[in-house]
């Protein structure tokens, strides 16, 4: 992860929505799709600048109708995230508004993360739905993301949550909840193509490693891939989960040392998402070291959600895995780059530079590629290129 693969005075040549050449400038412009297509060039000078692969954001929840402002009072006040859960805010809270809200309203607050998103160099998103948790609202929601994805240049890969926690209306009986998941929201979502992915709150006050296999087992006989929320304030038995061979395991705040041999032998990345530790006011992270250095593939993302990541930033992310996780600015690029697009299994088409590959950049206003890291919170994204067409010019 530490190898960058930096490249000074280089140049990318993109033609088709795909990158055809990079490398050192002298040697592109030697390049024979060049000379058979020079008139055809549209030039952006890079000079004094980083350009980077598009940033994948492999974990976010856009799909909600109110941030929630009471909560984040509350936390200041001293309250937990599970003492708010308790008292029927956190994710329950934002259930009642998506349940109220139309499509189109979804729709529209999906489109302006995306939008922020892009501002700052992110060219893919994973976005999930999750605070419907009845089959009308969870379809409602993946077609918001879907209505919204038509419109946006970028990537978007749809995934169901509706694992996410039990309902209200399913108090007390979350095996229940748990069939119908499996029996209905399932097969009904795979059926329309509505989501590319199945995801699961593996934890404490959300569903047990029993009911999280469960949700797997339907996924994969589906036809849809897998992820999990799990490990965020408890330990849990990976195996079982690894047996389904999910895309990515993500928070892993929690997770205990016996797990990370049998994490590092497989193709399932952990997803790291230090906003969330920020914005709760938490004094630890995930411990990105341990992970790295037992040969665990590590990814970032956002986790933009109303009530604890608000961030469409993956700069800020990557700034935070630096000065509270320890990463390198190196480790950091990679984590949201090409490991990013491991987590959602787009490794052939995007995460890195080079020919053949989706032609998905982002350039910043620095000299240096550790800056994107040092300055905290400060989006020095430039420009954006989609596809091989520009696409944001700030």
């Amino acid at each position: 992860m530490r190898e960058i693969g930096l490249v000074e005075n280089a140049a990318v040549l993109c033609g088709g929505g795909k990158i055809i050449v990079a490398g050192q400038q002298r040697e592109v412009l030697r390049h024979p799709w060049l000379k058979k297509n020079k008139r055809k060039l549209q030039e952006i000078d890079c000079r004094k600048r980083i350009v980077l692969p598009g940033f994948i954001d492999a974990h976010t929840h856009p799909v909600f109708a109110t941030p929630r402002l009471i909560d984040f009072e509350k936390r200041i006040a001293g309250a937990s995230y599970q003492e708010i859960a308790a008292a029927g805010g956190g994710i329950r809270s934002s259930v009642t508004a998506v349940r109220k809200a139309t499509q189109k309203e979804l729709a529209q607050h999906v489109s302006q993360a995306l939008t922020a998103m892009l501002a700052q160099g992110t060219t893919t998103v994973e976005a999930k739905s999750g605070y419907g948790l009845t089959l009308e609202d969870e379809i409602k929601s993946l077609k918001a993301i879907r209505h919204a994805a038509t419109h946006w240049p970028g990537s978007v890969v749809p995934t169901l949550l509706a694992a996410h926690v039990v309902p209200p209306e399913f108090s007390g009986k979350d095996g229940e909840y748990i069939d119908m998941v499996c029996r209905e929201i399932i097969p009904k979502t795979a059926k329309a193509r509505l989501a590319s992915f199945v995801d699961v709150f593996c934890e404490r006050g959300a569903f047990t490693l029993e009911q999280s296999e469960k949700v797997f087992a339907a996924a994969r006989a589906n036809g849809l891939g897998t992820r999990a929320h799990v490990c965020q304030f408890t330990p849990s038995n990976l195996n079982t989960l690894l047996a389904f061979q999910p895309a990515s395991l993500d928070h892993m705040d929690c997770v205990a040392p016996e797990q990370l041999s049998a994490l590092a032998e497989k193709e399932t990345v952990a997803t790291l998402l230090p906003g969330a530790n920020y914005f709760l006011g938490h004094q630890n992270y995930p411990d990105a070291r341990r992970l790295i250095d037992a040969g665990v593939a590590v990814a970032l993302a956002t986790d933009y959600n109303p009530g604890t990541s608000p961030t469409p930033s993956m700069s800020f992310v990557i700034s935070l895995a630096c000065t509270h996780m320890k990463m390198t600015p190196a480790e950091a690029i990679a984590a949201s780059t090409i490991n990013a697009a491991c987590a959602l299994r787009l490794q052939d088409r995007k995460g890195s530079i080079g020919p053949g590959k989706d032609a998905d950049l982002a350039l910043f206003d620095v000299s240096d590629f550790r800056e994107i890291a040092y300055w905290c919170a400060w989006n020095r994204c430039s420009n954006v290129i989609i596809a091989g067409q520009p696409v944001l010019d700030n």
